[in-house]
């Protein structure tokens, strides 16, 4: 399809220098970057994802004892003795 667009100067001089870079014809190096402009904006972003949900449950924790440290867990639940 054949049409006339007006680009910006950034715009122009960026495809130019890609297009001395890739040796690529000017119409494709304009095709792809549409393409991946275009591709990138059809994306779902976080924003569009729907939020997760946790499902807890109580883990059955006896009070007093130490869940920080696994060797002094030992102690509390075994005595001192445990090894």
């Amino acid at each position: 399809m054949r049409t006339t667009i007006t680009l910006d100067d950034d715009v122009a001089a960026k495809l130019k220098a890609q297009v001395r870079k890739t040796g690529k014809p000017f119409k494709e190096v304009v095709n792809e970057a549409l393409r991946n402009g275009l591709l990138a904006a059809t994306k779902k972003t976080p924003a569009d994802t729907r939020p997760v949900k946790i499902n807890t449950r109580p883990l059955g924790l006896r009070p007093g004892l130490n869940y920080e440290s696994f060797s002094e867990l030992l102690e509390q639940v075994e005595g001192p003795f445990h090894r």
